[in-house]
């Protein structure tokens, strides 16, 4: 099993979610998050003044998945979320160990 966590644009996140749903994921954990990479942030003007965002929003995706959908859970947050643009964002993909369903007491594959 597979723990894929997504950083990305936060006006994706639908298309990301129903390209997701469509294939199959059910359950998907969102958080909104500030951060930066080559962006180094920017300034924006607010009533005359300027002031410097460091930290830009982005949303971060969590998915846990069956180790043989986890290329192509890749390949549909990859082309859903992709703008072109600087700032797409990152995917990462950790091992994961362990799940448990707490309603059922489940565990493994079968608690996702």
């Amino acid at each position: 099993m597979k723990l894929v966590t997504a950083i990305i644009k936060p006006f994706k996140l639908d298309e990301v979610r129903q390209a997701l749903s469509d294939m199959g994921v059910q359950g998907v954990t969102v958080t909104e998050v500030k951060g930066f990479g080559r962006q180094k942030g920017h300034t924006e003007l607010y009533r005359g003044a300027e002031y410097v965002v460091d930290f830009l929003p982005k949303v971060k995706i969590e998915v846990a998945v069956k180790a043989d959908m986890l290329d192509r859970v890749l390949e549909v947050i990859e082309k859903s979320a992709n703008t072109g643009k600087i700032g797409d964002g990152k995917i990462f993909v950790f091992e994961l160990e362990q799940v448990i369903r707490i309603r059922t007491g489940e565990t493994g594959a079968d608690a996702l």
